[in-house]
């Protein structure tokens, strides 16, 4: 009976230590939402752009904005999904560690830093999108 109390308490020892990253996993998962949407918005530009064949001189420069926007976001989209799986990694080796008894600290801590790092690129590459994103409108205002 000792025993299982024991491993009871061991379990939710790691649940309680994998709520904060389930946190981060949603937090991610909403981050990725935007960036996709973002993507798929900048996709569908591109080709109603396309199909304009009779002014394609006219929008070749917006054209080109969209293919570097577009690279931004699928390396972002990449770099998110690399953190989640850091994150699921790090709670993944929680459990496990629970589970057979063998310790892991340095699989959580090196899995949870190197998400915290991926997360931190993402968002550099969104922001450089949004940098992108606005100077496709603002270009135009100057010029005229």
């Amino acid at each position: 009976m000792i025993a299982n109390i024991t491993e009871i308490h061991a379990v939710s020892e790691a649940i309680r230590d994998a709520v904060a990253p389930v946190f981060l996993l949603t937090g991610i998962g909403s981050i990725l939402g935007v960036l996709s949407g973002r993507l798929g918005r900048a996709i569908d530009r591109a080709r109603l752009l396309n199909d304009m064949s009779e002014r394609r001189e006219k929008v070749r420069h917006e054209l080109i904005i969209i293919v570097r926007r577009t690279k931004w976001l699928r390396r972002a989209i990449g770099l998110a999904t690399l953190a989640a799986l850091c994150v699921c990694v790090s709670i993944a080796s929680l459990f496990i560690s629970v589970e057979t008894g063998f310790k892991m600290p340095h699989v959580v801590l090196i899995t949870f830093i190197s998400s915290m790092f991926s997360v931190i690129f993402a968002l550099l590459c969104f922001l450089r999108e949004i940098v992108l994103a606005s100077r496709e409108v603002i270009v135009p205002f100057k010029h005229d």
